[in-house]
């Protein structure tokens, strides 16, 4: 049965609870523990105890560095903890490095350089060149990943950081073992994979780097692409595999058996036609019908006129060197009444698919729960669209985690935590 209430849009899903935190990055639950990432800074790190999901309760805050910084992933094994340190506002500060070849090549033109001329051509205001010339003036060299000890969960305590380069982490997997980090390094294009060893948590070495052909300037490999189209966007193992979503050039598959020597055994891009980036990628953990199966979900970046949303993808990955789609699944923009506030597409889904149900983020399409046991026709069985909390437009679902109990946590990137239970 369909509701719509005053705060959400819901079909076979139940909201068990909430708490209105900030910018919500990522969500991983672990034992009755909620642990997020939040998406701007001063706001780090926040651990809500979710035992009673009708009451959910903070119990510890870690605040970023500095306001340069923003810590929006977060992962748990055990009682380690690891949130990354990247550089907020990336990707405005990067319009920075055009900053001199802009005024350069319209010197060379004869043109005024001045500042409203370089923000024309960067798409910015004049007030923004001040900002960018300062951002590029100071640089940025706290990018990395840090270590909690979590044994008490009411007071996290730092034990290692580790700095890598450039804008630092982005998202990452971490098991017992390793740490596998999508990092920018010093003499590589975007970023790669760098494996970590945390047998010693308070002094994680470095194992192994994986990347795309052409990513290693710094090694005399040339990119056949332009800027950072392809690069990865994050790793997730499974097995002796890593599954690599590869933004513009989507996915890898990476042989891990020996950990110190990673290699590329698999590679699908579809990219063109299909303009949104690759995000994530991870194969279900059972046969389908005899075949292994695969989704990926795109991430709604830079909305196209006249292109579709990013959405869902369903492979047959049974043949490494035949791999094919098998089928897509898209959310109409008249399921959500908020659709027209923000971004809309897909995100992201639950990092563990043990059956056929795959957990969605879709932005201002909030959740949607789709069953693919027939890989060729995806179905939606469930859905939860919460309503905008005070000051923002529309919802914007974030991140999504399923645990032990079946429960899910929504997290979204404006503002909200809602505790969620599908009732079909």
């Amino acid at each position: 049965m369909t509701s719509n209430e005053k705060d959400c849009v819901a079909d076979r899903v139940k909201r068990l609870g909430s708490l209105d935190i900030p910018s919500g990055g990522q969500v991983v639950v672990q034992d009755g523990y909620a642990f997020v990432g939040h998406m701007k800074p001063p706001h780090g790190t926040t651990i809500i105890d979710v035992s009673n999901p009708a009451a959910p309760a903070i119990v510890a805050e870690i605040p970023t560095d500095s306001p340069h910084s923003h810590s929006h992933k977060v992962r748990v094994v055990g009682d380690l903890m690891l949130t990354n340190v990247e550089q907020y506002n990336r990707h405005f500060l990067s319009l920075a490095d055009r900053i001199p070849e802009i005024r350069a090549a319209l010197d060379t033109a004869g043109e005024p350089a001045g500042d409203a001329a370089v923000a024309a051509q960067l798409g910015v205001t004049e007030s923004d060149i001040a900002v960018l010339e300062a951002a590029r003036a100071s640089g940025y060299h706290a990018g990395g990943w840090k270590v909690w000890d979590i044994a008490d969960k009411t007071a996290p305590r730092e034990i290692a950081y580790v700095r890598t380069h450039g804008c630092g982490v982005h998202r990452f997997d971490m098991d017992a073992d390793y740490a596998y980090m999508s990092t920018e390094m010093d003499g590589y294009l975007g970023n790669i994979l760098v494996t970590y060893d945390l047998a010693d948590p308070t002094a994680p070495q470095e194992v192994s780097r994986w990347w795309l052909p052409g990513q290693h300037v710094g090694g005399g490999e040339t990119p056949t692409w332009q800027g950072e189209r392809n690069r990865l966007h994050h790793a997730l193992r499974v097995g002796d595999e890593m599954w690599a979503a590869v933004w513009h050039a989507g996915f890898r598959v990476v042989d891990v058996s020996d950990i110190a020597a990673p290699r590329t055994v698999a590679a699908h891009n579809y990219h063109p036609p299909f303009p949104e980036p690759t995000h994530t990628v991870l194969p279900l953990l059972q046969p389908v019908g005899g075949r292994r199966i695969a989704v990926a979900m795109d991430e709604e970046h830079t909305r196209i006129p006249g292109q579709a949303p990013a959405n869902l993808w369903v492979f047959d990955v049974t043949d490494f060197d035949d791999i094919r789609a098998l089928s897509t699944f898209h959310v109409s923009e008249l399921a959500s009444p908020w659709a027209g506030a923000g971004r809309f597409g897909a995100h992201q889904f639950h990092e563990h698919i043990g059956g056929t149900l795959v957990y969605c983020t879709w932005f201002s399409g909030g959740l949607r729960i789709v069953d693919v046991a027939d890989p060729f026709k995806p179905l939606e069985i469930g859905s939860f669209i919460p309503a905008p909390r005070a000051g923002f437009d529309g919802p914007q679902s974030n991140d999504v985690c399923v645990d032990e109990r079946g429960l899910i946590y929504l997290l979204d990137r404006n503002a909200g935590f809602d505790i969620l239970e599908y009732q079909g």
